[in-house]
């Protein structure tokens, strides 16, 4: 459908990229385009029509988190003992009780570790525990298939967690395969960080140089098992794999008693999951970046567990309990306070892996239009990738889009992609000085190669425009 108020072109070249995408044949396509400025709609074509919005959805859960939240809002990790310490003898129990942090690193365990030592502690004598009960213990959201589980966009939820790197993708590993010595030996298997928590078979051969590089690394079915197999040739560079671990909270324990080794600190006990008693000592805490920093890897890089955590953040601060039920409850409430039609949005999880969920495209350019008054917009908006920019942290997901174009370090949007599911929305501003709200989503195709081309097609065309598409502006 071409708005009344569509500049008289923009509609028939729409409609021309969509007849010339022969992958679209048989899809369904949803599109709205309104006015930044005003609100104003300026073309739709099926704006109406409830579409699976894949990460598209982190748009709504960003928006509903920053609301909740606040844009300051930080994640602690705290660190308790409950016993008797003689000398340098702790007889009793050390706590770490995760709060939802999915920022934790390494360093941050071993600074920790550093607050244990200054107490002149260099032997436990009782249990490191794990406390997560500020979330409940459902790990994955309801629509997550099986076979996701094992990947890093599939990890499990906890509330005590870590993160192999900056890029901070909670509750996984990093495992590096690097060719052995020589043709014939077993390559060279490390995990980052190191840990006990899982245990790796290595199956990988090294094969003579030019040889055939292929490897695969999975994670058996509910184990934290990981198996390595393939070949890789000699002098090859590192292979690195992303992958999730079973259970958050006893692969953040390890790490924690990874650090306490590093200071001189002894467990005699073992690492269980437990809560935090009563009267414990709380000696240090650890506070994560706010939430207006934290959206930066979310959306920039589209990260499913940091929605998810976000999604049972809201339900803990606004309902008290840490789950799916409750915070897409705490989510849904605020989208509809900023004007969102929740009766024909199926909200099933946060990040957007459900097949399940269903937004239509107008639902969410008129979001993007309500949150321009919001205190936190700027936030909101310089977390949204930028398209052109090569820049992992400021492009993001569409550094390698639309470069040399009029689009390229002017579109910013949030991508979106699963099974037969591309999604871009976000906003643009024409050579004409206006600036443009755009919601394209696409469902249903079979081909995906091609598919993202029409999506920047239609931004750059909206880029491209001198005319004003707004009437009575």
């Amino acid at each position: 459908m071409q708005a009344a108020n569509d500049d008289g072109n923009l509609g028939q070249e729409i409609q021309q990229i969509l007849a010339e995408s022969p992958g679209l044949a048989g899809a369904l396509t949803g599109i709205s385009i309104r006015s930044a400025e005003t609100g104003e709609m300026i073309y739709e074509r099926g704006s109406q029509t409830r579409l699976r919005p894949a990460s598209n959805l982190k748009l709504l859960t960003a928006a509903a988190a920053l609301e909740t939240l606040g844009e300051d809002h930080v994640f602690q990790t705290e660190l308790y003992i409950k016993g008797v310490q003689v000398g340098h003898v702790l007889q009793g129990n050390v706590y770490l009780k995760g709060k939802g942090d999915p920022t934790l690193l390494e360093q941050d365990f071993d600074e920790l570790a550093a607050s244990l030592k200054r107490k002149q502690v260099k032997v436990v004598h009782g249990n490191l525990i794990g406390d997560d009960s500020w979330y409940d213990d459902v790990r994955h959201s309801q629509d997550l298939v099986w076979s996701d589980e094992q990947e890093y966009y599939g990890a499990a939820v906890s509330a005590l967690t870590a993160s192999p790197n900056e890029d901070y993708d909670t509750g996984t590993i990093i495992v590096e395969i690097s060719p052995g010595k020589k043709a014939g030996e077993r390559a060279t298997v490390k995990l980052k960080p190191e840990t006990d928590y899982v245990k790796v078979i290595n199956k990988a051969k090294t094969e003579s140089e030019g040889g055939n590089k292929k490897i695969e690394v999975e994670r058996s079915h509910g184990t934290q098992v990981i198996k390595v197999t393939g070949t890789i040739p000699e002098h090859a560079g590192v292979t690195k794999e992303w992958i999730s671990v079973k259970d958050p909270t006893k692969y953040a324990l390890s790490l924690f008693e990874n650090s306490m080794n590093k200071h001189g600190i002894k467990v005699l006990g073992k690492r269980k999951k437990g809560k935090t008693p009563v009267g414990a000592d709380m000696i240090a805490t650890h506070q994560s970046m706010p939430l207006s920093h934290l959206l930066i890897p979310f959306m920039k890089l589209s990260n499913n567990s940091h929605a998810e955590v976000l999604v049972k953040e809201m339900g803990k601060e606004a309902e008290g309990e840490g789950s799916w039920k409750d915070g897409l409850k705490v989510a849904r409430n605020q989208l509809k306070s900023m004007g969102l039609d929740m009766q024909t949005i199926m909200m099933r999880d946060g990040s957007g892996i459900s097949q399940v969920n269903m937004v239509p495209a107008n639902e969410i350019t008129k979001l993007l239009y309500a949150v321009q008054e919001k205190a936190w917009f700027p936030a909101y908006l310089n977390a949204l990738p930028i398209a052109g920019n090569e820049n992992r942290m400021v492009g993001g997901t569409l550094r390698k889009r639309m470069k040399e174009t009029y689009a390229a370090g002017n579109v910013r949007a949030k991508t979106g992609t699963i099974s037969g599911t591309s999604s871009l929305s976000g906003y643009v501003t024409t050579k004409g000085g206006e600036k443009v709200i755009f919601s394209i989503i696409l469902n249903n195709f079979v081909e995906e190669k091609g598919i993202t081309a029409i999506q920047d097609k239609i931004a750059v065309m909206l880029a491209e425009k001198e005319n004003r598409l707004g009437s009575g502006l």
